[in-house]
């Protein structure tokens, strides 16, 4: 038997596998006899209420660690990277600890409906879940449709093209978005997030043992966590606009928060936060910058974002490679149809179900807005193939979006009596000032994005007191 046909026959049982064990689990689920409009948002959006602590930290985890990272980070073949995944920690915390009591506490189904309930109008609602709209099609899905494609050609040698695995990601992806709702993508999300942190550490000792664990002859500014200005995340961005993305992401991104605000209780959606926590701190960092460092010493730089497919494809041996192959479709596949499923609940809950009727077919909707994510986001693929290293790419893109928003959920939640107008004001700014930053200021773009949320917050605030004549005041701690 061939190499490659050991390699195929693995993944397709190991994928198969997955698919599986999916399906009797949500199976066996109970399924709520209520048949309102609610209560079919809550078991495709939010499945059912019903996740234990164990699947949302598996979700969690897989959800945030697709190919963006493992071949974006890896790619830049530094250290300096896994701060990433070390401020990520701080996220998880802040969710734990102040976003979710308050998301139990006024029964979301998004993290939009907070800004509703806050600020009492719809209308910031829905703006800000265009907002969420656009970056998922526009940055996440065809970022990691690339970055899967991307590490199964340069893994394996394939003589085909990006677009065509693409393809074939997405159709499987929005498979599982559609006829599962929520509950299918977290189920998948944890079965899949254990084989693919097993092997990915696995990975790491192979890549170690490869150099003799060695790191003699690579250049120091690979192997610091203390970045100059002319590296990638200089030590001062720290203080700054690094802890505002973290909270951002982990905080109000629909796509992670929703697996947090599926659990039957708030407490069970902490635990499960937690533990999500503790995977990033301790495991993740390892998986995302060693075999990335490893592949500098054996090949010098690599470019395009390469390192990681040839490296895996060099250290595992032929057996486990299948297996790791499935473990990195299932990162592509768990991660693009979270995006799809956290985007259909924006579109349902936030804009079809406000402005065109309450009573929608949500079913029906989810395979019409799945489908036609899915088709925007293939057509920019391309685009991200041109990139030289993808991961800097998401993040400088996404500030267009990220601190616009962050501020909208800052304002709601440390202030009263704000109006709506002025932050959806504040937003609008904040899009436009960013990318004026970003093209025509001399900082780096963190640095851009601390500024970006300050100045939205300060602007929210000043536009609600002297256009609107409200009076804002700080929330009382018992509110």
């Amino acid at each position: 038997m061939s190499s490659t046909t050991i390699q195929v026959s693995i993944f397709i049982f190991i994928t198969a596998l997955i698919a599986f064990l999916t399906y009797i689990k949500c199976r066996a689920a109970i399924r709520s006899s209520d048949q309102s409009v609610d209560a079919d948002n809550k078991e495709v959006f939010l499945a059912g209420g019903g996740l234990s602590w164990l699947f949302v930290a598996g979700s969690i985890t897989l959800t945030n660690l697709s190919t963006d990272q493992l071949v974006g980070m890896n790619g830049n073949q530094m250290l300096l990277v896994a701060w990433w995944e070390f401020a990520a920690v701080i996220g998880l915390i802040v969710l734990a600890k102040v976003f979710l009591p308050v998301y139990y506490k006024y029964e979301c189904t998004t993290t939009t409906e907070l800004l509703e309930k806050r600020y009492g109008d719809k209308h910031i609602r829905a703006v800000i879940s265009v907002l969420f709209l656009l970056g998922n099609v526009g940055i996440f899905i065809p970022a990691m449709l690339y970055g899967g494609s991307k590490f199964m050609i340069t893994m394996f040698g394939l003589d085909t093209s990006i677009m065509t695995l693409a393809i074939a990601f997405a159709a499987a992806g929005s498979a599982y978005a559609v006829f599962g709702g929520l509950r299918a993508v977290a189920v998948s999300d944890a079965y899949s997030g254990v084989l693919l942190l097993g092997l990915g550490m696995v990975v790491v000792f192979l890549a170690l043992k490869a150099i003799n664990f060695d790191f003699t002859g690579i250049p120091a500014d690979r192997l610091t966590l203390i970045g100059d200005n002319a590296s990638a995340i200089p030590w001062h961005t720290l203080l700054t606009g690094m802890l505002f993305i973290q909270i951002f992401y982990w905080s109000t991104n629909q796509t992670i928060t929703q697996r947090a605000m599926a659990s039957p209780t708030v407490q069970e959606g902490q635990k499960g936060v937690y533990a999500a926590a503790v995977i990033r701190l301790l495991i993740v960092p390892a998986i995302i910058v060693i075999p990335g460092i490893v592949s500098y010493k054996l090949y010098g730089r690599i470019e395009n974002d390469g390192a990681y497919g040839r490296i895996v494809g060099d250290v595992l041996p032929v057996w486990l490679s299948g297996a790791f192959a499935a473990a990195i479709a299932a990162a592509v596949l768990t991660s693009v149809n979270s995006i799809l499923n956290a985007s259909t609940a924006l579109y349902v809950c936030d804009i079809h179900e406000k402005y065109s009727t309450s009573k929608p077919n949500v079913k029906k909707l989810n395979v019409i807005i799945t489908i036609s994510i899915v088709l925007i986001a293939l057509a920019l693929v391309p685009f991200y193939a041109k990139s030289s290293s993808i991961i800097e790419t998401i993040q400088q893109l996404y500030g267009l979006l990220s601190m616009p928003i962050l501020s909208a959920f800052l304002v709601c939640l440390l202030f009263n009596d704000v109006d709506s107008r002025a932050a959806i004001i504040a937003v609008i700014f904040g899009v436009v000032f960013y990318g004026a930053l970003f093209f025509y200021a001399p900082i780096h773009y963190i640095h851009s994005m601390f500024v970006t949320l300050i100045s939205c917050v300060l602007l929210s605030l000043t536009v609600s007191r002297f256009v609107f004549g409200t009076s804002p005041s700080l929330v009382a701690r018992s509110s």
